[in-house]
């Protein structure tokens, strides 16, 4: 048994201070690591012969106070006489490990800000940190923010743009819900990913422009196909920036909003015969079927029909391949992810400002990218050539 084995079973068995044991440990591994460290560089061990004359030789140390987990740990970190030894185990003018720091950036990337990361980490370490050390810990994620959104995108080509907004409460002196705009891309390949986002304190047209605009000016710059509900002035924004694109209208919005313009005991049947667009072959079968709804239910329900008809681009996805239409029909790809979105902000029930909105929302967007990327979506490879086509 070697001597912490030692220290550990004594402190177990008299019910001591566990976590000192450990911190005394770390701090001793580090300062060994340290001596070991100035011994590569210096090619020889201490008081060896072979460092005669060699050029270069140890040069006493200096000390350092460094955070841990554990409690503070007191580190020796030797020198040479050249001053070629740079300590690679602590950065220069560190003065936490990089626990505490990861510990930091995670409760900051969550949209706790700077003061509040402050309070938690003196109660948890017994160490205040200002709102402003934490915020030079943290600036790497606000340059994760920003090169997120000013990335240039590797394809110019999309074939399906899905778009969706979502509210989420955020304070501006009183807290509301504000909508996040998200745009999702499906190449040709399958790949998938959350293009774009923005916040807005309502959804209008200028927004959904800004969001399109952005995604032209970083490289996208042809899109076959745009799935969406009837979101406000997204028409306009759609022509100026993708007057190329087809439009999909969700057919599963369009069936939710049948069901609530009939009565409770038809809705079974009233929905299961618009379901039959969805299995349709071709587009002159799915007009038939539609037809046929029509002439159904125009007599009982003419205002839910005469809205029905006056719906364009309710079968576009008929002209793409079978094998992918389950997934342009409607928007539910981002509205799956939307729904992951509001489960994991209601746990903030709010957001103190809109920084921190943007920090928590692009920190669940990279680990989704990040997720699927390398992955083609259900039915993309088997037309992959059909699709590359289009373009």
């Amino acid at each position: 048994m070697n001597q912490f084995n030692k220290e550990l079973a004594n402190v177990l068995l008299s019910h001591g201070d566990l976590k000192e044991v450990f911190r005394k440990q770390l701090q001793d591994t580090l300062n060994t690591l340290l001596q070991a460290e100035l011994t590569s560089v210096l090619g020889y061990d201490p008081y060896d012969r072979q460092g005669f004359n060699s050029g270069n030789s140890r040069n006493g140390q200096y000390f350092r106070q460094i955070d841990s987990e554990y409690g503070k740990l007191s580190i020796c970190v030797p020198r040479d006489r050249k001053g070629e030894f740079k300590a690679n185990l602590i950065p220069p003018y560190s003065r936490r490990v990089d626990a505490l720091e990861t510990t930091i950036i995670q409760l900051y990337e969550k949209g706790i800000t700077t003061r509040e990361i402050a309070d938690l980490i003196e109660k948890m370490y017994g160490t205040h940190y200002s709102p402003t050390t934490i915020s030079n810990i943290t600036a790497i994620v606000e340059d994760q923010v920003t090169a997120y959104h000013q990335r240039r995108f590797s394809s110019t080509d999309y074939v399906c743009l899905f778009l969706d907004a979502t509210y989420v409460p955020l304070r501006r002196d009183t807290v509301q819900k504000e909508s996040v705009y998200v745009a999702l891309g499906i190449k040709a390949d399958g790949h998938k990913e959350i293009l774009d986002y923005c916040i807005a304190p309502t959804e209008n047209s200028e927004v959904w422009s800004e969001l399109l605009t952005g995604l032209v000016s970083r490289g996208i710059k042809h899109v076959q196909l745009v799935i969406a509900d009837g979101l406000v002035g997204l028409d306009s924004a759609l022509n100026h920036n993708y007057p190329q694109a087809k439009f999909q209208r969700c057919l599963i919005h369009m069936s939710r909003n049948i069901m609530q313009k009939v009565r409770v005991n038809d809705r079974a049947e009233v929905v299961n015969e618009f379901k039959e667009l969805h299995r349709a072959k071709t587009r002159d079968e799915a007009q038939l079927i539609l037809n046929r709804f029509i002439d159904h239910w125009e007599s009982k329900y003419p205002r839910m029909v005469r809205n029905l008809a006056s719906t364009s681009n309710l079968l576009t996805f008929l002209e793409f391949p079978p094998s992918i239409r389950r997934t342009i029909y409607s928007t539910n790809i981002i509205e799956s992810f939307n729904k992951k979105l509001k489960r994991k902000t209601k746990v903030k029930e709010q957001f103190p400002n809109e920084s921190a909105l943007d920090r928590f929302l692009a920190t669940i967007i990279l680990e989704y990218n990040e997720k699927y990327f390398g992955r083609a979506h259900n039915g993309f490879k088997q037309c992959q050539d059909t699709l590359e086509s289009m373009f």
